[in-house]
């Protein structure tokens, strides 16, 4: 008994020998890369301040530009981040530290709060609050805080991811 081979098998076979050489390494694992949060990273804009609001002598509001740094607190869902902020408002020219959080999820949008403390230019301890909503690439939130002598603060900070 006599046995062909039907030519439209004989290249893909070919070809499969061919191929089969070629190479001679398997590809090597790649992990894959960490997840992350929309927050994570620079973001830059102004914050505004005014000083002792609705007291009859308080100074005009003060505009200056901000840099804010998010980064994610390991295994907390990304939800709560340590915040490098660098504000040079003239009245509020400081670096330091602060907490963020986004709640209820970790998700653009979402409502977005920061809270701190800073070493004052007037040599106090002062503290501050922010609260607003954090877009994937803007962020609009309040600005409010307490300084040195009884003086407090209220404005607003915008900010867009670089």
């Amino acid at each position: 008994m006599r046995t062909y081979v039907n030519a439209t098998h004989a290249i893909p076979i070919g070809l499969l020998l061919v191929l089969a050489g070629c190479g001679g390494q398997s590809p090597s694992p790649t992990s894959p890369s960490p997840p992350t949060s929309f927050l994570t990273g620079t973001w830059t804009g102004t914050v505004t301040i005014q000083v002792n609001p609705g007291d009859p002598g308080a100074p005009p509001p003060t505009t200056g530009p901000t840099t804010w740094t998010f980064n994610v607190v390991p295994q907390t869902n990304f939800q709560t981040f340590t915040t490098t902020i660098r504000s040079q408002d003239p009245w509020l020219a400081i670096q330091t530290t602060a907490t963020t959080a986004l709640t209820p999820g970790n998700t653009a949008p979402s409502p977005i709060s920061t809270q701190g403390e800073y070493n004052s230019p007037r040599g106090c301890r002062g503290t501050f609050a922010s609260i607003g909503m954090a877009q994937a690439t803007r962020i609009e939130a309040d600005f409010n805080g307490s300084d040195c002598q009884l003086a407090t603060f209220s404005g607003t900070v915008v900010l867009t991811k670089q």
